[in-house]
């Protein structure tokens, strides 16, 4: 590695991060340590359209470029992206994909440092192929990536870089309200459309919730709970404020101001969802629903993170008790 690194004056370092937004999140602990161990370095990354807001909060990238890693790409889709890689001659490349058809890319483009999970076709054309450990939380398993840059330290917590604009913004949204002096709870129950056309159950149902904010609003009178509504949460926020009139909408336009809504909750509730690794990286304390998904994978170790996981791997079968249980702790 530092025979390597001693021939680049300024390196250039791209990372391929297919996923969504809470892929990218999850990434970000492995960009900032890559980052603090190559400071003068230009890291840029490649991810898909839908994830590229989440760079908003993100301190380590210089670019960001996107590409539909899961669409059915023609070659002239992947001839543009070999391009963009070969024209800013990258001295380093990793890649969260498992792919041959990525690993082939990443051959072509004669970067001389590529490095990914082997265990598959793909690992002919890395020069440092990297073992996968799925069974580990997700941060962890891709900060293990950084081996091959000889980079052995623990991986860090998630931490994002709200901007200040957007920290006014949310402090202006809690007057708005009417929150800012006495606190909320925080709660978004959506999923993504991608997740949904995959058939993956995500959302908690509304009589459920009902359950949940009834008995908070029973229990605490004066600890108003506000809904996260975003783009794709529209019907699901709908019935909720048909079920439960006294409950607030907030509606942040962007990753920023989303980040610093949270950041001032005093709970979070939540399902396995982008909302869910932001309320992690701002240290919000979070109890969060999973279905079908593995709470050890996608959530830290950590005290103020708190999974629950359907039984059934239904969403529909956690039991609004247990939930209101793991709140207050009886």
């Amino acid at each position: 590695m530092m025979g390597w690194q001693a021939q680049v004056t300024k390196m250039r370092i791209v990372a391929l991060v297919p996923g969504g937004i809470g892929d990218q999140i999850l990434f970000f602990p492995t960009l900032d340590d890559l980052k603090q161990s190559y400071p003068e370095a230009e890291v840029d990354v490649v991810v898909e359209p839908r994830a590229k807001d989440a760079y908003r909060v993100c301190k380590s990238v210089q670019d960001v470029f996107g590409f539909d890693f899961k669409d059915r790409n023609a070659l002239a889709d992947w001839g543009n992206l070999l391009g963009i890689i070969r024209d800013r001659e990258y001295d380093a490349v990793l890649s969260l994909g498992q792919r041959w058809s990525v690993g082939v890319l990443l051959w072509l483009t004669g970067v001389p440092k590529r490095v990914g999970y082997g265990g598959g076709g793909e690992s002919l054309f890395l020069t440092d192929s990297i073992s996968l450990k799925t069974e580990q939380y997700a941060a962890e398993m891709y900060h293990d990536l950084l081996h091959g840059f000889g980079i052995n330290t623990p991986c860090p917590p998630l931490k994002i870089n709200v901007p200040k604009s957007d920290i006014q913004w949310a402090e202006g949204e809690q007057q708005r309200l009417g929150v800012k002096e006495s606190g909320y709870i925080l709660i978004h129950g959506g999923s993504s459309q991608l997740a949904q056309k995959k058939g993956i159950d995500k959302i908690y149902p509304v009589d459920s919730w009902k359950q949940v904010i009834q008995d908070v609003q029973q229990r605490q009178p004066n600890l108003p709970v506000v809904i996260i509504k975003g783009p794709e949460d529209k019907a699901l926020v709908e019935g909720l404020v048909k079920a439960c009139p006294n409950v607030k909408v907030t509606s942040p336009d962007d990753i920023g101001k989303l980040s610093a809504m949270i950041a001032a909750a005093n709970l979070m509730l939540c399902t396995d969802s982008a909302p869910m690794h932001l309320a992690v990286a701002v240290q919000t304390y979070t109890i969060a629903l999973f279905g079908p998904t593995d709470p050890a994978k996608l959530l830290p170790k950590r005290d103020r993170f708190l999974g629950i996981k359907s039984p059934t791997g239904k969403m529909a079968d956690i039991s609004p008790q247990e939930v209101l249980q793991k709140m207050w702790g009886s």
